[in-house]
């Protein structure tokens, strides 16, 4: 099932980005399709959040800022390495969190999360 899901999910996003070069589109489309189809698979239909951070070079220390996203209010800037969106930023590897609330470190960024 994960598999076939995520297949789905690529061959949607991929249509929609095709010929697209705008990064900012691009990410705005992804994001939406994301949460929209994982709200539809999840089974109590709670995922609140699905996103972009960027990293913000221009900045005097590294943190992300918030880019195109589909959800519930989020934090516009967050130091690498913390939460979980800094964590995967310094690590560079993908993460899936089943319950951000038992993530070490989790930032709530609106009242819901």
């Amino acid at each position: 099932y994960i598999m076939s899901f995520y297949s789905k999910l690529t061959t949607e996003i991929t249509s929609l980005v095709e010929g697209e070069r705008n990064y900012v589109a691009n990410c705005a489309n992804v994001a939406s399709v994301i949460y929209n189809e994982l709200n539809k698979s999840a089974k109590d239909g709670q995922v609140n959040w699905a996103g972009f951070y960027f990293v913000d070079k221009s900045a005097s220390f590294p943190q992300l800022v918030l880019g195109p996203f589909m959800g519930e209010p989020a934090c516009i800037r967050i130091k690498i390495g913390k939460g979980v969106c800094g964590t995967v930023a310094k690590s560079k590897e993908a993460l899936v969190v089943r319950d951000v609330h038992e993530f070490p470190g989790h930032i709530a960024c609106d009242s819901r999360s």
